[in-house]
C-alpha cells in the first residue's frame, strides 16, 4: 500500500464535480481522484492500466451513497459472492456481513484488491462458472 494514502475509506479520495446529466437533482457527480485511484481503487493493478483507469473513469452518482435499492435481486434470486480481503475501497468485513445478511449460496475469499476482475480474473471466472452450473436448470 502506498504510505501516502492509509487504510482509509474511498470517501476520503473521492472528488466532486457538477454533474452533466440535467436529469440529475443532486447536481454532483464523483469520481476516485486520480492520484489515489491505484493505492486505494486499483491496488495490486499494473501502474500502466491504472492509470489508464484513472483519467477514463466515468462518475458515479451521489445517490450510489445516499439512496435505499428499489429491490434487492438477492431476496428473490440465489447469489455468490466474492471477498475481496485486501479491499481498499469496501472493507472486508463489510462485504462479508453483508453477504451473510443476504444468506448467499456461497462466498469465498480471495487475497486481492477491490478490481479482482483485473487482478484474479480466473477466481472471478470459477465462481461465475459454478453459479452458472447450479442454476443452469432455474430462472435467474
Amino acid at each position: 500500500m502506498d504510505a501516502r494514502f492509509p487504510a482509509t475509506s474511498l470517501r476520503d479520495h473521492l472528488v466532486s464535480l457538477p454533474t452533466t446529466d440535467p436529469a440529475d437533482d443532486q447536481d454532483v457527480d464523483l469520481s476516485v481522484a486520480p492520484e489515489a485511484f491505484l493505492p486505494v481503487f486499483a491496488a495490486g493493478m499494473d501502474e500502466e492500466t491504472a492509470a489508464v483507469l484513472a483519467v477514463s473513469q466515468r462518475p458515479f452518482a451521489v445517490a450510489a451513497y445516499t439512496e435505499a435499492a428499489s429491490a434487492a435481486a438477492w431476496k428473490a434470486k440465489p447469489s455468490w459472492g466474492i471477498v475481496a480481503t485486501a479491499d481498499q475501497t469496501v472493507q472486508p468485513e463489510v462485504e462479508r456481513t453483508g453477504y451473510e445478511r443476504a444468506g448467499f449460496r456461497e462466498v469465498i475469499e480471495v487475497d486481492g484488491p477491490h478490481l479482482l476482475m483485473h487482478t484474479h480474473p480466473a477466481d472471478v471466472v470459477r465462481v461465475i462458472v459454478r453459479a452458472l452450473s447450479e442454476t443452469a436448470d432455474h430462472t435467474v
